[in-house]
C-alpha cells in the first residue's frame, strides 16, 4: 500500500484498533486498510468510486464506513480520542465550559432534502452545529437546513451533550443565541449560556473575543477538507459522520 499523508501511523492505529478491531479476524483487507481509504475519501474530497486501487476496493471501504455510522462506531471513536487527547495535556476528560457556533455550507446540486437558504449568508445548503471545549475539539455535532436560525438549531444540537460531560456547567455563544435559549438551557440541563458580544467599538475593527475564537479556529480546521467544502450527502447523518471522522483525523494528528 502507497504512503499517503493522511494513512495512519502505527501509534494512531494502535489508539484506535481496539474500537474498530474488537476481535482480530481474517480479512481479505485489513481494517487499518480500509480506515485509510476512508480518511484519504475525506480528505482529498474524492469520489467512493474513485478510490485509488491501492486502497482496498471502495465498495469495501463505504461498507465498513456505512456499517461503523450506523453502529455508532464513529461517534464512539471520537467519544474515545476526546476524552484520550484531554487528558494528555493534563485536562480533566468531562471539560467545564462549552462553545457553541455554526457554519453554512453549499450543498451538491444532487441533494435535495434537508437543505435550506441562509439569507444572511446567500447560501443554499445545511448548516454544521457544533459545541467544542477549550481544546476545540467536539463536543456535540448536528448537521440541519441552513435556513433554520441558530437559536433554534442550538437545541438538538446541546441535547447531543445530555449525560456525556459530568463536569459542563457553562456553554458560551454569539448574539445568534439571543432570546430565550439560555432559559430552556438552565431548564433542561441546568447549564448556563452565556451569550458573548462585541464590544460596540470593536465592529470597525477585528478583535479576538477571549475563548469564542477557538470554536471559529475549528471550523478553520474543517476547511482543510475537501469533502467538507460542499455537502455531498444526500442524508444529514451522513454529513455529521463525515464532520465526525474529519475531527478524528484532526484529533489523532494533533495528540496521538
Amino acid at each position: 500500500m502507497s504512503d499517503y499523508p493522511t494513512n495512519l501511523t502505527e501509534k494512531q492505529w494502535q489508539v484506535i484498533k481496539n474500537i474498530v478491531e474488537p476481535q482480530e479476524r481474517n480479512r481479505k483487507s485489513s481494517l487499518r486498510e480500509i480506515v485509510n481509504g476512508i480518511f484519504y475519501v475525506n480528505k482529498s474530497g474524492c469520489q467512493w468510486r474513485m478510490l485509488p486501487s491501492d486502497f482496498a476496493p471502495w465498495q469495501t471501504v463505504y461498507y465498513y464506513f456505512r456499517k461503523w455510522k450506523l453502529e455508532g462506531v464513529w461517534e464512539e471513536l471520537l467519544n474515545v480520542l476526546h476524552a484520550k487527547a484531554r487528558k494528555s495535556v493534563g485536562k480533566e476528560e468531562s471539560p467545564s465550559l462549552g462553545i457553541i457556533d455554526s457554519r453554512s455550507v453549499k450543498t451538491s446540486h444532487h441533494v435535495d432534502t434537508d437543505r435550506g437558504i441562509d439569507g444572511n449568508k446567500k447560501i443554499k445548503g445545511r448548516k454544521e452545529h457544533i459545541v467544542v471545549d477549550t481544546l476545540g475539539l467536539p463536543m456535540a455535532i448536528k448537521v440541519h437546513e441552513a435556513n433554520i436560525h441558530d437559536s433554534k438549531g442550538a437545541k438538538p444540537t446541546i441535547e447531543n451533550l445530555a449525560y456525556k460531560f459530568p463536569r459542563l456547567s457553562k456553554i458560551l455563544a454569539d448574539g445568534g443565541y439571543q432570546g430565550d435559549l439560555a432559559a430552556w438551557v438552565k431548564d433542561k440541563f441546568g447549564w448556563e449560556l452565556e451569550v458573548v458580544l462585541r464590544p460596540k467599538e470593536s465592529f470597525k475593527k477585528f478583535n479576538i473575543i477571549p475563548k469564542r475564537w477557538i470554536v471559529e479556529r475549528t471550523f478553520s480546521w474543517l476547511e482543510n477538507y475537501r469533502r467538507l467544502t460542499i455537502d455531498y450527502e444526500f442524508l444529514t447523518e451522513t454529513a455529521e459522520t463525515m464532520v465526525s471522522i474529519a475531527f478524528i483525523q484532526i484529533a489523532l494528528n494533533r495528540f496521538f
